[in-house]
């Protein structure tokens, strides 16, 4: 065969790389490119409370008793709430509490969870048997009551000073505890399904035959073999930790006010649904439209990365 001959061969999958054939399958998974947009614009969104505050002067906690329940206008978009503050700047700082604290206590979990389901599939037997039966009893325990248990905890009473205790900074840090403690079993129990696997594989075999102790085979050649199932299972627990802060946030144990996010102004809107009904509508939409969109984003992650789905 010619050089020219082969040059006119086109690529095959394998020549094209992992990557691209995944952003490939991605994007024919439609959904999921919606949600991708979706969620893009949501951030966009949040993001444009920072120069609006900054250039504008647009404070999220002034108070206007003289504004209450003001309608839509050129000065409030969305009108006002009930102490007379913009809507619009409290629901854009709003997601920007609700969708950091998913992330960030998707990532403080996932990774607890990460190292509990790589060392028990790794080593196994008593080591196993030890980490599994208390993700066991994590998972067993009633998660909505345990969580509001926690939340109700007096920081004053842990050493923390009481202007701590009842700022926004602590009621965030809080609830991104909270929820990274219970929220990992899922993860853990994924990675190690993985792990079991991908430990009897001859590379693995071979590299603990060269003489390589754990501390290098697990991060060097188990984890980059379980990243497909863990960029699934993150992106899938970020709607559901996005949905545990609003709850926790509309019981009164989440961000405190006046520090907005989605959860506390529907907490704020619930005793106003029949004279304000926009003021529970607008957090709760965002809520809903956030949530779905990160499930069928991982819907999609999971389409890209899985071999199978390509026609």
């Amino acid at each position: 065969m010619s050089a020219t001959t082969a040059t006119a061969v086109p690529r095959t999958e394998a020549a094209i790389g992992p990557w691209r054939l995944r952003w490939r399958r991605f994007r024919r998974h439609r959904a999921g490119m919606a949600s991708l947009v979706v969620l893009l614009l949501l951030a966009l969104f949040c993001l444009a409370a920072i120069p609006m505050q900054h250039v504008l002067g647009m404070d999220p906690d002034a108070t206007d008793l003289l504004a209450r329940f003001d309608p839509p206008s050129a000065e409030h978009w969305l009108g006002t709430d009930e102490a007379g503050r913009d809507e619009l700047i409290r629901l854009m700082v709003g997601g920007q509490m609700s969708l950091l604290v998913g992330l960030l206590a998707t990532a403080v979990g996932g990774i607890f969870g990460l190292v509990v389901g790589v060392f028990a599939g790794y080593f196994g037997g008593r080591v196993d048997a030890l980490l599994m039966r208390f993700t066991d009893g994590m998972i067993a325990l009633p998660l909505l009551p345990l969580l509001i248990v926690l939340g109700a905890v007096d920081l004053t009473k842990l050493g923390f000073s009481s202007e701590f205790a009842r700022s926004g900074a602590a009621g965030f840090w809080r609830i991104v505890i909270i929820i990274a403690i219970v929220d990992w079993t899922a993860i853990a129990r994924l990675v190690r399904a993985a792990t079991l696997s991908i430990k009897e594989r001859d590379f693995v075999r071979a590299a603990r035959a060269s003489g390589a102790g754990p501390l290098y085979v697990m991060p060097t050649h188990i984890l980059p073999n379980v990243a497909t199932p863990i960029i699934v299972a993150f992106t899938l627990t970020v709607g559901r930790v996005i949905l545990f802060e609003s709850v926790l946030s509309f019981l009164g144990f989440g961000i405190v006010p006046p520090t907005p996010s989605w959860g506390n102004m529907l907490n704020n809107a619930q005793e106003l649904v029949t004279t304000a009904p926009a003021l529970a509508v607008y957090p709760g939409l965002l809520i809903f439209v956030t949530v779905i969109a990160v499930n069928f984003l991982g819907d999609g992650l999971q389409h890209a990365f899985d071999p199978r789905s390509e026609r």
